[in-house]
């Protein structure tokens, strides 16, 4: 089992930066892919980011290229989501995910924290 809890999140306005933590426990946290999803009201979860066990490599949606950085420190069983040029429809609950695969699609991911929300004011 591996647990997992977010922070970060926030009011914040058009054009702001936020930086979102999920802290790990369990299991050894660089086996896993950590990804972010999220999901705004009324609509279906979606990938964010994901991140390999070592760092390496990287994964990215289209809608937050250039704009967002996922991070990890695996001595701290801590992965972070930079979020810079925040826009309103940006505005979601984020969830942070770890599976051994690479979490981009929901239904697949075997390990979820519960959620931050994320406010953009225009």
């Amino acid at each position: 089992q591996v647990q997992l809890v977010e922070s970060g999140g926030g009011l914040v306005q058009a054009g702001g930066s936020l930086r979102l933590s999920c802290a790990a426990s369990g299991r050894t946290f660089r086996n896993y892919y950590m990804g972010w999803f999220r999901q705004a009201p009324g609509k279906a979860r979606r990938f964010v980011a994901a991140i390999s066990g070592s760092g390496e490599s990287t994964y990215y949606a289209d809608s937050v290229k250039g704009r967002f950085t996922i991070s990890r420190d695996n001595a701290k069983n801590t992965g972070y989501l930079q979020m810079n040029s925040l826009k309103p429809e940006d505005t979601a609950v984020y969830y942070c995910a770890a599976d051994v695969r690479i979490p981009t699609v929901p239904s697949a991911v075997n390990y979820w924290g519960k959620g931050t929300l994320v406010t953009v004011s225009s």
